[in-house]
């Protein structure tokens, strides 16, 4: 049973007030809060079983090691890939991508062809730009709609011989829109180019199969599934995996050392250098369990009638213009009213107690496509609710009156 105000208490945070007022927290795209059964484990690492892992014989570190390296089975569970040695834990997702990056330098050629689309977030635009610019490889872009939906039939005119990878976000983080992944990866396998997806904002709504997908490369962040921030993985083929050179050196990626010549530990510790978040990996097991343990397709549907009541309130106001109107979204709505700069609504919403973003939402293109400075993004999850977005309503209408 979806026990929402149960879930609710789950939340410390969702008890405070913000200037006065109780909190509301619609910026739920840029990381979500998190539960105590969550901050709870990260508490107990640290009070009971704090030691480095891997390395050490002794009781606590084979503790650690046990509790890290079963957060990594329990991504590996969740993900559907068929290895644990597949989930590579990482900083985040854009650590994820940039190990990508940073291997295929020495793989691609000069007039290699890269496709990434016009609604990524700069996470999955600069590392491309940096790795073209080291190879001569040359970045090419499908095109969106003004609804936010890409246009399939220019991406097919894209492909060629000369592609090699892909790289495409699940989930729009500025319009929520849902990109259709399976028919990417299906193109681009079909002239044998590889796909790259980044999951940062589809995890919290959508449960991706990896194998299903038949996807090469998946990545995402822990702080966007109830998790702590600095924690991620990247999902990757054995294959591809062990064809990539290591991202980094240092202790745990080896085999062996001499000054003569280093050789490199197998996967996944071959991208995994030094000292990791044991803590927040740890962690991110935990928050999977329980996202899971409320079950992603009843997320999904709550946060769907959040998104659809959401959307009702603001076209009922005049002057709201909403950017991305896919058929298929997450919980997520951007918005302006009138020539109102963005940034002046947020500021008065956070004075009423309500916490939104506002700006490009580091999808810089999408907002020079639209010809908007950024836009006003509310986005919610599953311990949000219908009263919560009336606030919102009612405090975005007198920050209008405030500002007309």
């Amino acid at each position: 049973m979806f026990d929402l105000n149960n879930i609710r208490k789950d939340f410390p945070i969702l008890e405070r007030t913000v200037n006065g007022q109780p909190l509301v927290y619609f910026d739920n795209a840029a990381t979500s809060q998190t539960p105590n059964q969550v901050i709870d484990v990260i508490a107990d690492y640290y009070r009971n079983y704090n030691s480095n892992i891997h390395r050490g014989v002794h009781t606590l570190s084979q503790e650690a090691t046990d509790a890290y390296e079963g957060a990594r089975k329990t991504v590996q569970n969740h993900f559907n890939a068929a290895h644990p040695h597949e989930i590579i834990m990482t900083s985040g997702t854009t650590h994820s991508i940039n190990i990508i990056a940073s291997g295929y330098t020495q793989i691609l050629r000069e007039g290699d062809e890269l496709i990434i689309s016009a609604m990524e977030h700069h996470s999955n635009i600069v590392p491309w730009q940096m790795l073209c610019e080291r190879t001569g490889a040359v970045l090419k872009v499908i095109p969106m709609s003004q609804t936010g939906v890409l246009e399939m039939d220019v991406y097919k005119t894209l492909l060629s011989e000369k592609t090699k990878l892909v790289f495409v976000n699940h989930v729009s983080n500025a319009l929520g829109t849902v990109n259709p992944i399976d028919e990417i990866i299906k193109e681009a396998h079909a002239i044998g180019a590889k796909v790259l997806i980044d999951g940062a904002q589809a995890a919290p709504h959508i449960k991706a199969d990896v194998q299903a997908l038949d996807v090469d490369f998946y990545v995402t962040s822990a702080h966007k599934l109830c998790g702590p921030t600095g924690v991620g993985m990247l999902y990757g083929k054995e294959s591809l995996l062990n064809m990539l050179p290591p991202y980094q050196g240092g202790g745990e990626m080896i085999a062996e050392v001499r000054f003569e010549k280093t050789t490199y530990a197998d996967l996944p510790h071959k991208f995994e250098a030094g000292t990791p978040n044991i803590a927040g990996g740890i962690a991110f097991g935990a928050a999977l369990d329980y996202m899971n343990g409320i079950g992603f397709d009843t997320i999904a549907a709550y946060e769907q009638e959040l998104l659809d009541y959401a959307t009702e309130q603001l076209k009922a106001i005049d002057g709201v213009r909403i950017y991305g109107e896919a058929p298929q979204k997450t919980a997520v709505v951007s918005f302006n009213v009138n020539e109102i700069h963005p940034y002046d609504i947020g500021s008065i919403l956070d004075k009423l107690g309500i916490a939104v973003r506002t700006g490009h939402h580091c999808a810089q293109p999408i907002m020079d496509f639209y010809k908007i400075p950024g836009t006003v993004r509310a986005s919610f999850s599953f311990y949000n609710t219908k009263e919560e977005i009336d606030m919102m309503i009612k405090a975005l209408k007198r920050a209008i009156q405030m500002l007309e």
